[in-house]
């Protein structure tokens, strides 16, 4: 509990205290008076001076208003009556006093597991200066710099290791309660804690870039989305509130005076206390509380999971997603190339790709470094001479002293040597040694290990269509849809007709369906804007796509969509069980009261007890289900 809750919660216990012995002690009317109104005074001293305000500052119509006219009418009605029974005044305070703390510990609760990311700003990195360490502000490096990450330090800036080795803990980032091996050439983002060995890290953003700062900005931007159904609840409580105390206003003169004109009795108490008791069930606090709350929690949830949404808009929107586009490279990809296979070689695999990882050295070319990675050995670069790289076609060199080509179809056929074409998907690279041809190696774009997975899930939450959209060759694009299981692929496309692709598929849906674009290049930002739901990777995504993107999957797990989507639903029908609870409770007990079954007591269970289990079934959006389900929707 913070400060001002457990404040709140002595004075509950004091006002409780008192309120019971005045009600149930003995004493003279004088004292049990006395212990009513210092149990009013300690319990309701702020509703009063908000309710002030506001009549002040012409903002009558509010909650503390409500509590307050409620609660003086029935202190008012107390006295006329001449009962010396305050109960029923203090009580209304207590419960409602009761009812606000259960919200302000829900609201903490569902901020806390949004704010957990605050934890991860850094507040200084580390410089090394004249052998020490010296500890600036962030802000204040410059990009290039090497800075020192120590051991249980956070990396406060995005860079690559220049030196040494260590365990990262990701969790705060992604959610992967796994730590991350890193090494000398690996990149890291900030945010990150540093767990074992001390890094040096070149830094490749400024700050302001990195990041951890884009989390935040995010995370500090996010309440200013709201959803439909926020804006309606708040349009409503604009318009129910003065309606209903008119309608008391009406209820304690209109009765009476019909009574008078009849020539009955007006019995003015009767109407008046009928009247104060609408006033007090008639207050939409379970409405208008439990409604944010439950986009709030269900905020907090998907943060819990490494799913940034950007605002309630957002996550509302995503519950209605029947159309998830993807796009392949990075997303559905690794976006690393990798060798795949070695095929038709008379030598062993690795001497094979010796030879190419050494004749292909002197570049810096993906396919170059794929090669190089896959040979698993420091290379010699003694051991080549005579490097010649042939325009569109390959290298040859000399390798210890043996002729070697690398490259595609074009190169061997210029060379006069017979090669032989594969079977699979990817960038071929054929070898030729000595003028005989040495077999092919397939080098290929790595398939995600859980991306059918994703794509399986998707369709068990309901989503009618996947498609996938990139600019690859149309026979890899194929190949990869096929073995993903994704519905439609549409290949060679430049930005600007994945634009226009994805313009036909939002014309192709329903009228409150919604479509879904993952991305994570800067290619991707303008589709990522245009979708309905813009998702982006947001460990390795580009700063534009994560800048365009509604949802930031926070460790580019694929399966974060499905479970984004899962957590968005779950929120959506807590949000429609509160409205269709509250509403209903309310109005059910506005009749009996307005004709005059339900007293002040049971106003006070339907207005706190409402308000109670609604933020309850709130903060049920907090909890996130570890097992992808499908959707009711």
């Amino acid at each position: 509990m913070t400060k001002k809750q457990k404040k709140m919660l002595y004075r509950i216990l004091i006002a409780a205290v008192l309120f019971l012995a005045a009600k149930f002690i003995p004493m003279p009317m004088l004292v049990s008076t006395a212990l009513y109104f210092a149990a009013y005074v300690t319990i309701g001293y702020d509703i009063l001076r908000k309710a002030f305000k506001g009549i002040r500052n012409h903002q009558v119509f509010d909650e503390n208003f409500l509590m307050a006219v409620a609660t003086i009418g029935a202190i008012a009605l107390a006295i006329y009556e001449k009962s010396g029974d305050y109960a029923e005044a203090v009580a209304v305070m207590l419960f409602y006093q009761i009812g606000e703390l259960f919200q302000s510990y829900a609201v903490g609760k569902s901020r806390r597991n949004i704010t957990a990311l605050m934890d991860i700003r850094p507040d200084y990195a580390n410089i090394e200066r004249d052998g020490k360490l010296e500890q600036v502000d962030p802000d204040d490096v410059a990009v290039g710099t090497v800075i020192t990450v120590q051991p249980g330090e956070k990396i406060p800036i995005d860079g690559e290791i220049v030196e040494g080795a260590s365990t990262l803990n990701t969790a705060a980032l992604t959610g992967e309660s796994l730590p991350r091996d890193v090494m000398t050439g690996d990149e890291v983002i900030s945010g990150c804690i540093n767990m074992t060995g001390v890094l040096k890290v070149k830094t490749t953003k400024a700050f302001g870039e990195s990041t951890v700062s884009k989390i935040l900005e995010l995370m500090e931007n996010s309440s200013s989305h709201k959803s439909r159904s926020e804006a309606f609840i708040s349009r409503f409580a604009r318009v129910y509130t003065p309606a209903v105390c008119y309608s008391a206003l009406a209820l304690a003169i209109l009765p009476p005076v019909i009574n008078l004109l009849m020539g009955n009795a007006a019995s003015w108490g009767v109407w008046v206390y009928r009247a104060l008791t609408f006033l007090v069930i008639s207050c939409p606090c379970a409405l208008v509380i439990s409604i944010p709350l439950s986009f709030f929690a269900g905020l907090g949830g998907a943060g819990h999971e490494g799913i940034l949404i950007k605002g309630s808009n957002y996550l509302e929107a995503l519950s209605k997603t029947k159309i998830v586009v993807f796009d392949k490279t990075g997303t559905l990809t690794q976006g690393v190339f990798e060798v795949t296979g070695v095929h038709h070689s008379p030598m062993e695999d690795h001497k094979l790709l010796e030879y190419a990882a050494l004749a292909e050295c002197a570049s810096s070319h993906p396919i170059s470094r794929s090669l190089q990675k896959a040979c698993g050995v420091e290379l010699d670069r003694s051991r080549v001479t005579d490097i010649e790289e042939r325009s569109g076609r390959g290298v040859v060199a000399a390798v210890d002293g043996h002729s070697v080509a690398a490259g595609n179809g074009k190169l061997m056929d210029e060379l006069g040597v017979k090669w032989q074409d594969c079977h699979s998907v990817g960038t071929i690279v054929h070898m030729a040694v000595d003028g005989e041809y040495a077999g092919h190696i397939v080098i290929s774009d790595v398939v995600k290990s859980d991306a059918r997975d994703a794509i399986a899930a998707l369709k068990r939450a309901g989503v009618q269509k996947t498609v996938m959209l990139t600019g690859d060759i149309k026979k890899v694009a194929d190949h990869v849809a096929q073995e993903l299981g994704v519905d439609e692929v549409h290949a060679e496309l430049l930005p600007g007709d994945k634009v226009a692709r994805l313009e036909r598929l939002l014309g192709e849906k329903g009228k409150d369906d919604c479509l879904a674009f993952v991305g994570d290049g800067i290619n991707d930002a303008p589709v990522l804007s245009r979708a309905d739901i813009g998702i982006a990777m947001g460990a390795m995504g580009s700063d534009a796509a994560i800048e365009a993107a509604d949802v930031v999957l926070m460790d580019d797990d694929p399966m974060k969509i499905a479970k984004g989507i899962q957590i968005s639903r779950k929120c959506i029908r807590i949000v429609y069980e509160n409205i269709v609870f509250s509403l209903g409770v309310k109005l059910t007990c506005l009749l009996l009261v307005a004709i005059g079954i339900a007293n002040m007591w049971m106003g006070i269970f339907a207005d706190v007890g409402v308000m109670v289990l609604a933020v309850l079934n709130a903060i049920r959006a907090l909890r996130t289900s570890k097992k992808l389900t499908k959707s009711v929707f």
